[in-house]
């Protein structure tokens, strides 16, 4: 399935992410990092979600990006197999999922993934992109984060954060102060489940 989304995955990608699949499954069983009702549905819902991300963008080398309250390693985790030339610190507040993230990143030998245990507010530095997946509400997680975002871009597109969301968050976007675009997955993907999945790339115009 991912070699259909994403033809241009080596060999060793594609066994890092059957590999990952497999750990999930196994870490999972001792610590709920994923819904129990929804594992079975790990290659879709969780990796290939986390992976929307890069059916829009493609990030240079050396690009940082932190994935803020990371939970189980999503999206930073299937980020970094896919683009191993880019910096990912993967940040959570709970010791036990930061610490299967951890074994996780060992166990695939992820070199471009350092995790850190501590909310994500008091995060210190800057950096080119912040990912998340549905942590709280928009207006008031770019608040916390948009001084953690450099000015200093690299790309054709707009140093900010890009964030996996669901269902309707209009009211949310009009509480915003900063310029959005907002992707709808099923343009990108066929399965039922992206239906009503989107991202939403939040940016400053000044930086853009």
């Amino acid at each position: 399935m991912l070699k259909r989304y994403f033809p241009s995955l080596s060999d060793h990608q594609a066994h890092q992410f059957e590999h990952l699949s497999a750990l999930y499954r196994e870490w999972n069983s001792k610590i709920n990092m994923i819904s129990r009702k929804d594992i079975d549905n790990l290659e879709v819902h969780h990796i290939l979600h986390s992976l929307s991300i890069a059916r829009v963008f493609s990030f240079q080398p050396d690009t940082r990006i932190m994935d803020a309250g990371t939970g189980g390693g999503l999206p930073g985790l299937p980020l970094a197999i896919f683009f191993p030339e880019v910096e990912f610190t993967l940040v959570d507040s709970i010791e036990k999922k930061i610490r299967v993230v951890e074994e996780i990143r060992s166990e695939l030998g992820l070199k471009n993934v350092t995790t850190i245990r501590m909310r994500f507010e008091e995060m210190k530095g800057e950096y080119d992109f912040i990912t998340g997946r549905a942590i709280t509400k928009l207006p008031d997680l770019y608040r916390i984060l948009r001084n953690k975002i450099s000015g200093h871009s690299r790309h054709t597109f707009a140093n900010g954060m890009i964030y996996l969301k669901g269902g309707n968050f209009d009211e949310e976007l009009a509480g915003l102060t900063s310029a959005w675009t907002v992707y709808h997955l099923s343009d990108y993907f066929s399965e039922d489940f992206f239906q009503t999945k989107k991202m939403v790339h939040l940016y400053e115009l000044s930086r853009h």
